[in-house]
């Protein structure tokens, strides 16, 4: 059952103002926290906690109301007007935080702001689907088709997201697909083929984003107390990238970074 009441508050560790990669046009962004996946080159990992947490003198998250949120939201509605944008519900996994993420959303459609959802699509089909009804994007992203690769890089297998991007492909919401291209990772031909065949007759994909590798994150490991398992790896592009572009292309608009 569906929680249709007001949820009060949510944790969430950023607000970024003005982004243009996170949806069309001018967008704020709305970083919650909480993750159920651990993928091993994730660029947030102050994300992956759903509670505050102290990094040496810094507090790294912070409760929220949802009138309070609203009034941070609202302060760029004129950009969002003049722009075609809107608020990107982002994270960590915004859907860690349904019920909260469920009743912004109905709040944003309220005041007709455009939203959006950036996901890795590990949660509930039930509420998925319910946010569908006020959402106009989605920001899915796709890491291997292969369940065991999935596991192995990401800490959960991938049934639940390809069952959920594929009901996704039956309502009427707007797809923009996101992939990580990770050099000796996931960045396979055979591999990127694979997931081409899984949405190539997807109907509502507006972009693919092919999102090249970078290290620059690999810092923040360090000041959590963490290992970042990727160190070894070069910050070079995926040898194959050209390839993978000219493949998607074949049936998708595409864009590299974003």
């Amino acid at each position: 059952m569906i929680n249709k009441n007001s949820v009060n508050k949510a944790v969430i560790f950023n607000i970024m103002r003005y982004c243009i990669h996170d949806g069309p046009g001018i967008r704020t962004t709305v970083f919650l926290k909480g993750c159920p996946l651990s993928c091993r080159w994730c660029h947030n990992p102050e994300g992956i906690n759903p509670e505050p947490e102290q990094i040496e003198k810094e507090i790294i998250g912070y409760e929220i109301s949802a009138e309070d949120l609203m009034k941070e939201i609202k302060k760029d509605a004129l950009f969002y007007e003049q722009s075609g944008g809107g608020v990107t519900f982002s994270g960590g996994e915004p859907l860690f935080q349904a019920d909260f993420l469920l009743d912004l959303l109905r709040k944003c459609k309220n005041d007709f702001i455009k939203t959006a959802v950036d996901t890795c699509g590990y949660c509930d089909t039930q509420i998925l689907l319910e946010i569908t009804k006020f959402t106009d994007y989605f920001l899915y992203d796709i890491k291997f088709a292969d369940s065991s690769s999935h596991e192995k890089f990401c800490g959960v297998p991938n049934d639940l997201i390809l069952k959920n991007l594929n009901k996704l492909s039956q309502v009427k919401v707007k797809l923009l697909i996101r992939i990580p291209v990770i050099p000796g990772v996931n960045d396979s031909i055979s591999g990127m083929t694979d997931i081409y065949n899984l949405i190539k007759n997807f109907s509502n994909i507006e972009t693919v984003h092919l999102l090249p590798y970078h290290n620059i994150h690999s810092g923040k490991y360090e000041s959590f107390g963490k290992q970042y398992e990727l160190s070894n790896l070069s910050n070079d592009k995926s040898p194959y990238m050209e390839a993978i572009e000219k493949l998607f292309s074949k049936r998708f608009k595409i864009k590299i970074g974003g």
